[in-house]
């Protein structure tokens, strides 16, 4: 299984990968054909509907965990009904919720404080990011017989291809004089063109899938497991977008640029932890039963230690290059005013990212619930603290309310998964990781005297080097190293 997961996450790594150089070069000329408040609208445009984001009614996942058991059961009949219940339940529970966004897009476009000169545009772009988003929610419920199957390589093909597409289209539209309204047509077509990928290779893969029955008796346990998550959804969706649309409030629509350029560089640390995640939860989903409970905790710890272990010298990295990157990718102004909020943005991320693990653990014991209860228990703290500090200190304040969000939510996340879940986490040696890691940041010091020159990537490289060695020699565990044998072993003989 821990072969699999590997294999499955280092697929959708190489989606999430291969899409980012393009992306980087792309919207460089994206945010000077617009402009920053032409290009924050864009931002908000494609911001808006993920406010809405438990309107599937939690099918995504939950089609994700049910039909994982029924494959896992041997049952493709009951997968297929699985898959179908679930995509017909998010339509439903996402319609009106699309519908309101067409109707009433002047009056939303006017509430988030976009210039009177681009309330046309932004009002229509979202009449189309409303349709969008319903489109996305689908593509996340055809594709389950891929991640049932853990065939992380079909589905990787299928979003990344058609995303790579619409990333090099988009300028070319804008260019040619499409501007915000071409670019989130390019977006319709995108998502479109990706679900009629998945249903088709979904449907080789689950020929069961195109039936037109519906098993009444699925509709409860998913609608209960579904539920929780829209629940939690709505207060989820608030806690992780809620600085973007007060900042935009309290203060521009240039200030949300200058945070999504810093939030962008942030996720990239996240790009593994995303991978691992549309791995685990099917592969925790087929773990469930008490004889395999030593193999799922095995699993658990694996994916917690090897997520801190590849988190520390990414981000090192990151801070290094940051401000570098930001001016020469968006410009002087992004290098001068979103530097500070990634460097607060990072020292949440690497928290949040651990977190992911408990956070899957839960959900695929089923235990969703607690989420709802969670995450309604910090809304109302989280919003406070991110209009007092964004209104006092603008961009750097809405990143530093969300790093002391998402750095207590992993706390909680941890203590939630050991007792509801019977997760348990066997840290090993790391007390050798810890001081491995902090060496690890002494090149991020050293470029505040030198800049980014060769001594700090020469320290860097130095620093990695022995990294390496603490985690090979000390932090590894015998098994560990004896399945990486095992893997080069077996890469070797292909080869």
């Amino acid at each position: 299984m821990t072969t699999k997961v590997v294999k499955g996450s280092l697929w959708t790594l190489a989606g999430q990968v291969a899409p980012l150089p393009v992306s980087l070069i792309t919207t460089y000329f994206v945010i000077r054909m617009l402009g920053s408040e032409a290009y924050g609208v864009l931002i908000l445009v494609g911001l808006i509907p993920t406010y809405f984001n438990f309107a599937d009614f939690g099918m995504g996942l939950a089609s994700t965990k049910f039909g994982s058991e029924a494959h896992a059961g041997g049952n493709p009949e009951k997968e297929a009904q699985v898959v179908r219940t679930a995509g017909l339940i998010a339509l439903i529970a996402a319609a009106p919720i699309s519908i309101l966004i067409f109707v009433f897009s002047p009056t939303i476009a006017a509430l988030f404080n976009v210039p009177s000169t681009l309330l046309p545009e932004a009002s229509l772009a979202l009449r189309f990011a409303s349709v969008t988003f319903v489109v996305n929610f689908l593509n996340g419920i055809f594709n389950t017989p891929q991640l049932t199957r853990l065939r992380m390589e079909l589905n990787t093909l299928v979003t990344s291809g058609f995303r790579i597409a619409g990333i090099i289209t988009m300028p070319l539209v804008i260019y040619l004089g499409g501007g915000i309204i071409g670019a989130v047509t390019v977006l319709f077509i995108t998502a479109l063109a990706t679900l009629l990928g998945h249903l088709w290779v979904s449907g080789r893969l689950l020929p069961q899938l195109f039936d037109i029955t519906i098993d009444r008796s699925i509709i409860r346990p998913l609608l209960k497991f579904g539920g929780a998550l829209a629940v939690s959804g709505i207060a989820a969706t608030l806690l992780v977008n809620a600085e973007k649309g007060i900042l935009t409030a309290t203060v521009s629509t240039a200030a949300l640029a200058h945070y999504s350029v810093a939030f962008t560089l942030a996720s990239m640390m996240a790009m593994f932890t995303t991978a691992l995640t549309h791995s685990l939860l099917p592969a925790f989903s087929q773990l469930q039963s008490e004889e395999k409970r030593t193999q799922l905790n095995g699993l658990y710890t694996r994916g917690v230690r090897l997520n801190f272990i590849l988190l520390v010298p990414v981000t090192a990295g990151l801070l290094m290059i940051a401000k570098l990157f930001f001016t020469l990718w968006a410009g002087e102004e992004f290098g001068r005013e979103s530097t500070l909020p990634f460097y607060l943005l990072a020292a949440g991320a690497g928290f949040n990212i651990v977190a992911a693990l408990p956070h899957i653990s839960i959900t695929a014991a089923g235990h969703t619930s607690v989420f709802a209860k969670l995450y309604w228990l910090e809304l109302a703290p989280y919003a406070i603290v991110v209009w007092v500090l964004s209104s006092t200190y603008g961009v750097a304040g809405a990143a530093a309310s969300w790093s002391i969000r998402v750095i207590v939510d992993c706390f909680i996340q941890f203590y939630l998964a050991k007792r509801i879940a019977n997760m348990e986490f066997v840290g090993g040696n790391l007390l050798d990781l810890s001081i491995a890691s902090v060496m690890m940041f002494v090149p991020c010091i050293v470029v505040f005297f030198y800049g980014l020159s060769a001594v700090p990537i020469v320290v860097f490289a130095i620093c990695f080097l022995v990294y390496c060695f603490v985690v090979w020699k000390r932090v590894l565990e015998k098994e560990e190293l004896l399945w990486f044998a095992q893997i080069i072993r077996i890469s070797n003989s292909k080869l």
